[in-house]
């Protein structure tokens, strides 16, 4: 197959009227369209605007979809134990399936080939298969929580960390290495230390498991974190293992320059989730101190009910003017800054060494643009219009290890109008008034 279009190879180089070439899952060449069709004149030839490397979802929850709206205007604690976790134990697991569909879709249509996902307790293994399904690349991980939790939801420690066992022996490396594992203990407030120490054993013992878990998000979870254990949230992580170059911690938000220190001698990764920290109040991530400190920030839209989209270029958006308005600086985090972010460093947090730019011998997750509109007019710079006039729905074509999801805007690979019917069908018809009240009485 020969893509064709500008193509942006990475947040530097860009080929005008250029082409990529796809040979089984990767990419065979990248070059200006007239050498290469006159080359491969035998390809099938799709034609698009402008074309990508795929977007990586660097902080997701997939079967958080059914919850989108149900929270609006709510502190992260209240969100969380009021309504989320309560929607989350509500769920059978062919609804959890349903939703982590409905969210896969979604990335899908916006462009988003690769997502690392924050799964929940239970039926973990519908989201993998749905992932395969679906055909998006994924870093997937089932929940842990085994304190401070809904009785619902939390679970015995030894029993937690062997099913995620379990799950990494059935699904790390599966679909051709498109779905991995992630150990993925919820937060340091709802985990024991044997159980944060737990998934650090858990991660070492097989090949490319990472670990992924929020991290000081809100002032109200650091408290209780530092009142627990003496520590600062990032210092205690640190402390059980949960730092370093496989570990992925979403938001980072309220971090000292000591706990900043740690991020980067360890390597450790950082997903910014700017919609989300605003829409919950949770405050700014210092997103340009990380970054001059040489910590990797990747992008990630977070959850439906505290976002309300899995748009990528939307939250490309949102990082950049966040930054700008918090600084004071305009030229703070510039556009080829969050192309990157949402590029090439969400696929180093991924774990992926041939992933967030189009090159020879790279994976061909690929999406083209279209660029018929309005707003698309004029286009003097190709980064600012991704970045602050692009949107999701522009996405015209969503390509991973060369196969085709999305072709001319319509999904190829499931019924996307089922899934639409059956995840409005249960999420409007959730009852949670019983779960609510149990999470409640068992919050921090």
């Amino acid at each position: 197959m020969i893509l064709t279009g500008t193509v942006v190879v990475d947040s530097t180089t860009v080929i005008e009227d250029g082409a990529v070439v796809v040979d089984g899952s990767q990419i065979e060449a990248v070059g200006h369209r007239a050498e290469l069709v006159d080359q491969y004149t035998d390809r099938e030839r799709h034609a698009y605007d402008l074309l990508l490397p795929g977007f990586v979802g660097g902080h997701i929850h997939s079967v958080q979809s059914l919850g989108r709206g149900i929270a609006d205007d709510t502190e992260l604690l209240d969100w969380l134990f009021d309504y989320v976790l309560p929607m989350e134990a509500s769920l059978s697991a062919d609804e959890m399936e349903v939703a982590a569909k409905l969210g896969y879709l979604e990335l899908i249509e916006n462009g988003t080939t690769t997502c690392i996902d924050h799964l929940s307790v239970a039926h973990a293994d519908r989201a993998f298969e749905a992932a395969g399904e679906l055909g998006i690349r994924g870093v997937l991980g089932k929940v842990l929580m085994d304190q401070r939790s809904p009785d619902a939801l939390e679970e015995d420690t030894d029993r937690a960390l062997a099913e995620s066992e379990r799950l990494i022996e059935a699904y790390h490396g599966a679909f051709d290495d498109r779905i991995r594992y992630a150990v993925t203990p919820r937060f340091a407030v709802s985990c024991s230390e044997q159980c944060l120490r737990g998934a650090r054993e858990l991660a070492d013992t097989y090949d490319g498991v990472r670990i992924h878990t929020h991290a000081s998000e809100n002032r109200s979870e650091i408290e209780t974190v530092e009142s627990d254990t003496g520590l600062r949230n990032i210092h205690w992580l640190d402390e059980v293992g949960l730092t370093g170059e496989d570990v992925v911690l979403a938001h980072c938000v309220w971090t000292d320059d000591s706990e900043r220190e740690v991020l980067a001698e360890t390597g450790t990764h950082v997903t910014h989730c700017p919609s989300s920290n605003m829409k919950l109040a949770s405050g700014v991530a210092p997103i340009e101190d990380y970054l001059d400190r040489g910590i990797n920030v990747a992008l990630g839209n977070d959850g439906a009910p505290c976002n309300n989209t899995l748009d990528p270029l939307t939250e490309m958006r949102q990082a950049s003017l966040l930054q700008k308005v918090d600084q004071l600086e305009p030229t703070a985090t510039p556009a080829r800054t969050i192309f990157e972010m949402a590029t090439r460093n969400g696929a180093k947090a991924a774990g992926f060494d041939d992933l967030g730019e189009l090159r020879e011998g790279w994976r061909a997750d690929i999406i083209g643009l279209t660029t018929d509109q309005t707003r698309s007019v004029p286009m003097h710079d190709i980064f600012s219009h991704l970045v602050f006039a692009a949107h999701g729905d522009d996405v015209q074509f969503t390509m991973v290890d060369g196969n085709v999801l999305m072709e001319d805007g319509e999904v190829t690979v499931v019924d996307a109008d089922e899934i639409r019917r059956r995840g409005s069908e249960i999420g409007l018809g959730m009852d949670l008034e019983t779960e609510r009240k149990a999470a409640h009485e068992q919050r921090p």
